[in-house]
């Protein structure tokens, strides 16, 4: 979506209100697709004496798969985002540039601004509650459901000892 923000551009306290849907089905991220859900967007951009500030959030629910046990389950996820607009940047060299988001024409593109941090704040791994026991290296059972069915492994130090008792 892009917005235009010619009408609060030369206007001191003016703000232009945003809300709108985005679908971000087919963003590959590590080889699944968790934004199976619409992501929400809404925020506003004010004119704060010449300075323009983007401030709003994005929300979804994920469908992702515990990295422990391999359950698919759902988890809510809200990024908030807050970024100054600006028609040009005078010094291009500085570190501050990256943090700044230029007009095009006058226009703002909300649905690259929200899809980047909608994307930095993905995390890499997903559990699905934080005792998960996750599953057994030996016989693949998920210990959150069921015990292990594995026969424990010997001490390879008691060894002997237990050749012994085999006698």
């Amino acid at each position: 979506m892009r917005l235009n923000l010619r009408s609060i551009l030369t206007v001191p306290g003016a703000k232009l209100p945003f809300s709108f849907e985005m679908d971000l089905s087919d963003l590959d991220f590590f080889g699944e697709k968790p934004l199976k859900n619409p992501v929400r967007v809404k925020g506003e951009v004010r004119n704060m004496a010449g300075a323009l500030l983007l401030t709003g959030s994005a929300s979804t629910v994920l469908d992702v798969i515990c990295d422990r046990c391999l359950k698919p389950f759902s988890e809510e996820m809200e990024v908030p985002v807050e970024t100054l607009v600006a028609e040009s940047v005078e010094n291009a060299d500085s570190d501050e540039g990256d943090e700044i988001v230029l007009l095009e024409d006058g226009e703002i593109d909300l649905d690259e601004v929200f899809e980047t941090a909608v994307v930095l704040a993905m995390d890499v791994k997903h559990v699905c509650s934080e005792d998960c026991k996750g599953l057994c290296p030996g016989c693949g059972v998920n210990l959150n459901e069921e015990a292990c069915k594995c026969k424990p492994e010997p001490d390879p130090r008691f060894a002997a000892l237990a050749q012994l008792l085999d006698k």
